[in-house]
């Protein structure tokens, strides 16, 4: 005992660590200043006592076996750190959490064990309460994300059986001026209600880390397309030029979300456009393919550009009307950032805004621009067309809604409400007929289930157009694209929902 009390430094009496050192037999040769403040017992009290004193006594008998195998195997370990807690006992017989580290050392060919011992109550209560905090956490983003799938789907239900019916009111009284007037500008506040509820929930899911991007190649032109397809009809309502270039860019992206990117920058910059024009530009740009969407509207004061990103901001403009919540330039700055580009903002008072969001090369397979295309996608129906539509939505009012609005559009609209009654109404499937259907239906089979064993059957690419209001998860589960089928979104719109069936039927 003399020896080892010799040969200890002093240093370890005061160590932040209680420190003992114990024989082969595992009996306690030494023990330090703070293992009696910790332990509550004097040095006398435990010099030559066995180690298991200091081991709550429904341990012991296991301590002892563990004790045995160590000295048959004595390396340096550490103790506790893991899943199974260790615990230690004071001399008046309470206990507490500890972590123990052990050094093996020899002394004229003996063999003894340094141990220093450390109360982890406090370390493993915040470690508990983190792992706690952690899975509330976890719980919640999982709570969120299934009620955000859900919403996606069940909220935008109800404003598109509104927005049919507004849309099949508007054309029976088109001999009515009074209430096709009132009808407009119930069918504007049918519009701004869907443009919020998109953009919260887009804003809700980007930020809860529900979306991991999925990158592959892109057909820029493809999206170009679609965009030019969505807004012409918003441009011509407001005598505006939509200019949207051609190219033979392939950019390595995430389809769903950078077509989201640019649906908001252009949305956004035809709302705040009065007279002229907003275009698209594609350049290089110093390492970058430079996006720009520019145009000829109100402007944004300097002192409020650095503000414009942010959720919920508006800029007050004299002479313009409020409109939305502030929402499109943040899901643009939350696009951006998980796709890895960057964006930034030049404008000018009374002179217009240009966006400019910058592609890393290495995401770029060619950059090839054509001419911008002049002539408008969106194709004209005529209420003399008595092409047949083939309906499947689970939903009965958005169904009855849908029939309503294709019948008065002069379509031949049969519609049905399962699977079951769709199999019926497309057995006598005739080549000029068009299938639409909901995505999500109410069952195990999807839309797309259904339009897949229709054109296996048929042996033929039978156009379609899929409807659901949860877009983005429906594009990542279907990922390429798919011959002479169309995607659109809940709520949707009607005139997008005529160009997409004029489109598919050649007309």
């Amino acid at each position: 005992m003399d020896k080892i009390a010799s040969i200890a430094p002093d240093l370890l009496q005061f160590s932040p660590d209680a420190l003992i050192v114990v024989d082969a037999q595992g009996l306690i040769l030494f023990a330090n200043a703070t293992t009696c403040a910790l332990f509550g017992y004097s040095r006398d009290q435990l010099t030559g006592q066995p180690m298991e004193v200091l081991v709550p006594e429904r341990f012991r008998l296991r301590h002892g076996a563990h004790m045995a195998a160590f000295m048959k195997d004595p390396k340096n370990r550490e103790m506790g750190a893991r899943i199974v807690d260790l615990f230690a006992r004071r001399k008046d017989g309470t206990e507490f959490s500890a972590g123990i580290r052990l050094a093996v050392f020899h002394d004229d060919n003996q063999i003894f064990v340094a141990a220093a011992i450390r109360d982890m109550t406090e370390g493993r209560a915040i470690n508990e309460a983190l792992i706690a905090a952690r899975q509330e956490a976890d719980r919640a983003n999982n709570a969120k994300t299934r009620f955000l799938a859900t919403a996606s789907h069940d909220l935008r239900q109800p404003l598109q059986t509104i927005r049919l019916l507004n849309a099949s009111m508007l054309t029976m009284t088109q001999q009515l001026p009074g209430l096709n007037d009132l009808l407009r500008s119930q069918e504007q506040a049918i519009n701004g209600a869907s443009r919020l509820l998109n953009a919260l929930l887009d804003i809700t899911r980007l930020e809860s880390g529900a979306i991991e991007p999925q990158l592959a190649p892109v057909a820029m032109q493809t999206i170009l397309t679609e965009l030019a397809r969505e807004f012409e009809p918003v441009a011509a309502a407001k005598n505006l030029q939509l200019k949207i270039p051609r190219t033979s860019t392939i950019i390595n992206t995430d389809r769903v979300l950078f077509s989201q990117l640019l649906q908001n920058l252009v949305g956004n910059a035809l709302k705040y456009t009065e007279t002229g024009s907003v275009e698209i530009i594609l350049n290089n740009d110093a390492g970058a393919l430079a996006l720009d969407v520019e145009d000829s509207g109100v402007g944004i004061p300097a002192d409020k550009l650095d503000r414009i990103f942010d959720e919920y901001y508006q800029v007050d403009m004299q002479g313009t009307q409020r409109s939305g919540v502030g929402l499109g330039l943040a899901i643009v700055r939350e696009v951006s950032r998980l796709l890895g580009y960057s964006v930034a903002v030049s404008s000018k008072l009374n002179s217009g805004t240009r966006v400019r969001v910058r592609i890393p090369l290495q995401r770029v397979s060619s950059s090839t621009n054509a001419p911008a295309r002049e002539a408008p996608l969106t194709p004209k129906t005529s209420a003399a067309n008595h092409r047949r539509l083939i309906l499947l939505e689970d939903n009965e009012s958005v169904r009855a809604a849908t029939e309503l609005f294709l019948t008065l559009e002069g379509y031949e609209a049969r519609s049905a409400g399962t699977v079951e009654e769709a199999e019926m109404l497309l057995a006598d499937l005739q080549p000029d007929d068009v299938f639409i259907s909901d995505y999500h239906l109410d069952g195990k089979l999807t839309g797309l289930d259904v339009l897949q064993a229709l054109r296996t059957r048929h042996n033929r690419d039978v156009p379609a157009i899929l409807l659901s209001g949860d877009l983005q998860s429906m594009m990542r589960i279907v990922r390429s694209a798919i011959p002479r089928c169309r995607f659109l979104s809940k709520p949707v719109d009607t005139n997008a929902l005529l160009a997409a069936i004029a489109e598919l039927a050649g007309e």
